[in-house]
């Protein structure tokens, strides 16, 4: 029987093999037939002896045979196995253009491969919450980045809140973060500690939410926790979040301050001392360690957030800022960077959202820090981190670095 003409695609170059590479374009074809001339079984044993011979095959051959098999809206098995495990050009084939592999094909080459491969597979359309979450596993920056980047590829909060994670040493995940509509408040809040200052305006515009339909919903429900003389520590917590009050009345009865104010004017008159800064705490409504948190940090947009969220006035904000040590102005004479950035911080927010973030920030740096999320803390662990809330999450996260993580 006389032998078919090989057509151009099938002119093997010189010195190579004609037949080899002339059966691996016929087996292709046969593999790629619609569902009306080959059944699966025949589809399949094709695509088995397809992988014997790309398995002795040049690279060349099998990009041609990957090219060819691409577009398929079913493909062998065996034979995706393969070339999704080949070089990242070849693979690239399938990883960029074949619909048909499943999650488990992508989630097997993303374990298997190398970090090309998972570059490749973050820049794919649609990628599934089972997909992305198995390539942030990795913690490689530039899949990591690929993946925020892709706004079709959807992730899980899990995905999310270990991105969050990772953003504190790599920094530049922040503004990718940000985003992402799957961020939610509590990774927002958190990140604001490590953020720069473009990505802290960014997450106190996006995320200070209000607690207005809180309030409403829960208006009668403080009468009723007081009848019971707040005897529930879980809807005590739960109300002290949601109350519109900020300052803890309370406090002044055992403070050596009559306010707030008076507070922070010994503050900018004598010095911020560590006695000074605790009553400062107490007197807002948060815990010592939240206020030491807000006062040493860098930045110096927490502080804006505590002085809107308690009501005290910009002329007490300056103050703050002067009993810190902090500069108002440059050496040119010009405002300081930082001075300018916590006054338009103070201005931009109102006081029902500053108090959301402080009260969240309070809530994970101190409410939630028991002596377990504590331990570890200090241990650095990452296994049960399942096992703890979300506000415990953020104070794992925020804390680690004042316990020398």
């Amino acid at each position: 029987m006389s032998e078919p003409a090989p057509t151009p695609e099938e002119a093997a170059p010189q010195g190579s093999f004609r037949a080899r590479h002339a059966l691996l374009k016929r087996l292709a074809d046969v593999v790629s037939l619609p569902t009306s001339r080959v059944n699966a079984f025949e589809r399949a044993v094709t695509g088995d002896l397809l992988v014997e011979m790309l398995r002795l095959a040049s690279p060349e051959d099998r990009k041609r045979v990957a090219a060819r098999l691409a577009p398929l809206a079913e493909l062998p098995n065996a034979l995706a196995r393969m070339l999704l495990r080949d070089e990242p050009d070849i693979a690239g084939l399938l990883i960029e253009q074949c619909a048909s592999l499943s999650d488990a094909d992508l989630v097997a080459c993303a374990r298997d491969a190398s970090v090309e491969h998972r570059f490749l597979m973050a820049n794919r359309r649609a990628l599934s919450e089972v997909v992305t979450e198995t390539l942030l596993s990795f913690g490689e920056s530039q899949v990591i980045e690929a993946v925020l980047r892709n706004t079709s590829a959807r992730l899980s909060q899990v995905a999310v809140e270990g991105v969050v994670s990772l953003s504190r040493a790599d920094r530049g995940l922040c503004a990718h973060l940000l985003k992402r509509p799957e961020l939610r408040p509590s990774g927002a809040y958190v990140m604001f500690w490590w953020s720069g200052p473009d990505d802290r305006r960014t997450i106190l515009q996006r995320f200070a939410v209000s607690r207005e339909v809180m309030q409403e919903v829960a208006e009668d429900v403080f009468a009723m926790a007081a009848e019971e003389n707040w005897q529930d520590p879980v809807s005590r917590k739960a109300l002290q979040f949601i109350e519109r009050r900020q300052r803890n009345r309370a406090a002044i009865d055992k403070s050596p301050y009559s306010s707030l104010e008076q507070a922070v004017e010994a503050a900018a008159t004598h010095g911020l001392t560590r006695e000074v800064a605790t009553e400062i705490a107490y007197l807002s409504g948060i815990k010592p360690l939240t206020g030491a948190k807000i006062l040493g940090d860098s930045g110096g947009e927490p502080l804006a957030i505590l002085c809107k969220a308690t009501g005290l006035a910009k002329s007490d904000l300056a103050g703050l800022w002067r009993s810190m040590r902090r500069p108002e102005t440059a050496a040119d004479g010009s405002p300081d960077p930082a001075w300018e950035r916590v006054q338009v911080t103070y201005e931009m927010l109102a006081v029902d959202r500053a108090q959301t973030v402080l009260r969240y920030w309070n809530w994970s740096l101190s409410s939630a820090l028991t002596p377990a999320l504590l331990r570890a803390i200090r241990e650095g662990e990452e296994d049960g981190v399942d096992d703890y809330s979300a506000p415990e999450r953020a104070a794992m996260l925020a804390l680690a670095e004042n316990f020398g993580r």
